[in-house]
């Protein structure tokens, strides 16, 4: 959690260290706007060091400035939500370059108001545009959602077919935490199911 500064997030680093391989991953979270990525860069770098996954929430409550420290900064491989990554061209068109996955939470971005209707999520820019989305529940007891309503909301918009439900599935997997093995054996089964039903 930012708000709990950059001193404890290091302690809690230690304290996780004897259960790597359990725990794969560090994420951020807490107030954009008041506690900025950059105070976490030390961190980040011995987690990267000790081979741990790396993730940001930026760009929710923050503007595009929060998503260019995640990476910059924190060199993040995710970006958790970046809904507003829309507000600098140069930035979405750098995160399409470099498939930098965006963990999108439709459901979260509405109920936060950070997104005022669906119909203006920036998700469907960002997936036409062929940035790497995914589809995210974000808190489920809090937002109360899952994944499964999440893609039925989506298929119900205007503009989404199987195809792209598909994708979007597909997407998931390519931005997965898992060995290059483990993903295609996962992308085969995607690919082989959604071939039964398109």
């Amino acid at each position: 959690m930012r708000d709990h500064g950059a001193v404890t997030a290091l302690q809690r680093l230690d304290d996780i260290i004897p259960y790597q391989g359990q725990v794969i991953g560090i994420g951020l979270g807490g107030s954009e706007a008041q506690y900025p990525a950059r105070d976490f860069a030390t961190v980040f770098r011995e987690a990267r060091q000790k081979g741990f996954h790396l993730v940001a929430h930026a760009g929710e409550a923050a503007g595009p400035q929060s998503i260019w420290e995640a990476i910059e900064a924190l060199h993040v491989e995710r970006i958790g939500h970046g809904v507003r990554a829309s507000e600098d061209p140069a930035l979405v068109n750098y995160l399409q370059l470099y498939q930098i996955p965006l963990e999108i939470c439709p459901t979260s971005n509405l109920k936060t108001r950070v997104v005022k209707e669906f119909a203006s999520h920036p998700l469907h820019d960002y997936y036409r545009r062929g940035l790497l989305v995914t589809i995210n529940s974000d808190d489920p007891s809090m937002f109360a959602t899952t994944i499964t309503e999440e893609f039925w909301a989506l298929s119900q918009h205007p503009g989404y077919g199987w195809e792209d439900i598909k994708q979007l599935t597909l997407n998931a997997v390519q931005a997965a935490f898992i060995d290059e093995a483990e993903k295609s054996r996962l992308l085969g089964i995607v690919n082989q199911y959604w071939s039964q039903i398109i």
